[in-house]
């Protein structure tokens, strides 16, 4: 058994960039797919169709293969629940709430603080060191991110309707950063797959309250790119994205990992750039250089320190 488990983490670590690579592309993806899915899903119903396609394939998972999973603590039934209704569900509400209010720009810039919070809070709840070259590849990513935010784009504007718009997206700052150092805790007693599977399903239960009869008349006028985008989403960036994204949790540190976090913007702009022909400045090539060196200093500091 000791032997097997061996074999799984030098296979891990082996092949780390391509397990925390492929979260942050969907993660990039994922923008775009919002913003067409919200064309014919609210805000709210476009998170419930998303989480219902994540939650049938973990439910698959669950039934075809079930020793693949760690057996569920009675004990962890509750912090599950709010890991993944905090983390996923409330989240994604924030998110999507707050961007009817905000530019995506000033979005953006709110996001990129979830790094910071992760590196605070895995310093409080994780006795994590924080190192000299972790704050600075952090801070380095962080204007890098700020740069494409406000000036990468021709058409970016950090404007805020309503000041409950902000709230609510530092709220999932805050929120997704907790997803992390919470399910870094709970790695201890769970595999990446059992305790993605567990949060997810035990956390969507608090979706519930928040179905109304719009997402029937909403779900029935569905159109098939409509259904290819919420497949898309449930199954990708979710499923996928957050597995693997607890997978990297086993390998390194929450405050190393969570600056990969950067680079979802990026990728999100160049995606936009060829989806929707979002024009893009020569300031967005210095940012995504400061992104990069700032992954470069993070990368370094660990592997030194291996």
């Amino acid at each position: 058994m000791s032997e097997q488990i061996a074999k799984k983490d030098t296979f891990a670590k082996k092949y780390f960039f391509i397990i925390i690579g492929m979260p942050i592309v969907f993660w990039a993806l994922a923008f775009p797919f919002i913003k067409i899915g919200l064309e014919g899903l609210s805000p709210v119903n476009l998170t419930i169709m998303r989480l219902l396609v994540a939650c049938i394939v973990f439910l698959i998972l669950l039934i075809v293969k079930p020793n693949k999973f760690s057996k569920i603590q009675k004990n962890d039934i509750i912090p599950l629940f709010f890991v993944g209704f905090l983390g996923i569900v409330i989240y994604h509400l924030g998110l999507n709430y707050g961007e009817q209010y905000i530019s995506a720009s000033a979005a953006s810039v709110i996001i990129a603080t979830i790094p910071i919070f992760v590196v605070i809070l895995a310093a409080i709840f994780l006795k994590e060191k924080i190192t000299l070259k972790i704050v600075l590849g952090v801070l380095l990513s962080l204007v890098g991110v700020i740069v494409i935010s406000t000036v990468g784009r021709s058409d970016a504007l950090l404007e805020v309707k309503y000041i409950s718009g902000a709230l609510a997206v530092i709220l999932a700052a805050t929120l997704g950063a907790g997803y992390t150092v919470a399910g870094k805790k709970m790695l201890q007693r769970y595999s990446a797959l059992s305790l993605t599977v567990y949060v997810c399903l035990l956390g969507s239960l608090g979706l519930i309250p928040f179905i109304s009869s719009s997402l029937f008349e909403e779900v029935a006028a569905m159109s098939l790119t409509g259904w290819s985008v919420v497949i898309f989403l449930g199954v990708f960036p979710t499923v996928i994205g957050y597995v693997l994204w607890y997978v990297a949790l086993e390998i390194k540190s929450a405050s190393e990992i969570s600056v990969y976090l950067y680079f979802v913007p990026v990728l999100s702009t160049i995606i936009s750039y060829i989806l929707f022909r979002d024009e893009i400045t020569w300031l967005f090539v210095f940012g995504g250089a400061l992104v990069i060196l700032g992954l470069h200093v993070v990368n370094k500091q660990s592997s030194k320190a291996g």
